[in-house]
């Protein structure tokens, strides 16, 4: 779904810990999450150690705990929809290579709609996975060769409501984001300002919220013309 393009420039410790905040935010249950991390393939290796490692330090339990960073899910129903999804996904089925995470509760919660944060690589843009909305903490990795090979399979969704670009040069990251089919692109970022307009393209629905763009749907504009 959302795209989160890592190019091959960005400090890949500190663009895989935003990309993960990015992704997880409301336990994955978010219309803007980052849910596509695009690494380059030249750097894949230290994007998935850092992944692992960011992974391993999250801490899933009580939302009331300012030190949980992953809490359960809204529902049962939810949480069989993610559970499905992580087994669809399985090397058996769609084929991707789980990276972390999984079926089932983490360890030490056996009650709750509690689902592991579980990525997986090995991902091509074609799967389900990649494609639909899982609302959950689910995310994968996809692989690219060069900068037009990310942003082509960043644009290859039916929705565009957010998207991500990490890179040390900021000219060549607004480059990219200018190339991005989605109504908000955060360069470098994953928190968005609530003064700016937020609203998708594509089938990510139509009109905009907050800022003098939000208020616009609120006025009833007259026109008086002379002859």
């Amino acid at each position: 779904m959302r795209p989160a393009i890592l190019l091959d420039d960005a400090d890949i410790p500190s663009a895989v810990a935003a990309a993960l905040t990015g992704g997880f935010m409301n336990n994955g249950q978010a219309c803007f999450a980052g849910t596509r991390i695009l690494a380059p393939q030249s750097r894949l290796d230290e994007v998935t150690a850092a992944i692992r490692a960011g992974v391993a330090a999250l801490r899933v339990g009580d939302p009331a705990d300012a030190a949980t960073a992953i809490g359960p899910l809204v529902s049962e129903r939810q949480y069989e929809r993610v559970q499905s999804y992580i087994r669809l996904s399985s090397v058996a089925q769609e084929g991707a290579t789980l990276l972390t995470g999984g079926e089932g509760r983490p360890d030490g919660l056996s009650a709750g709609w509690f689902a592991k944060p579980t990525v997986f690589t090995g991902v091509t843009n074609q799967m389900r996975v990649a494609r639909e909305e899982i609302f959950g903490p689910v995310l994968v990795v996809i692989g690219y060769g060069d900068e037009q090979e990310a942003i082509d399979i960043a644009n290859d969704t039916p929705y565009g409501l957010q998207a991500y670009v990490f890179s040390g040069d900021r000219e060549r990251a607004l480059r990219v984001a200018r190339q991005i089919e989605a109504g908000t692109v955060l360069v470098n970022t994953v928190f968005g300002d609530p003064g700016a307009p937020f609203g998708g393209v594509k089938q990510s629905g139509v009109g905009r919220e907050h800022g003098a763009y939000g208020l616009a749907s609120y006025l009833e504009p007259r026109a008086v013309t002379t002859a």
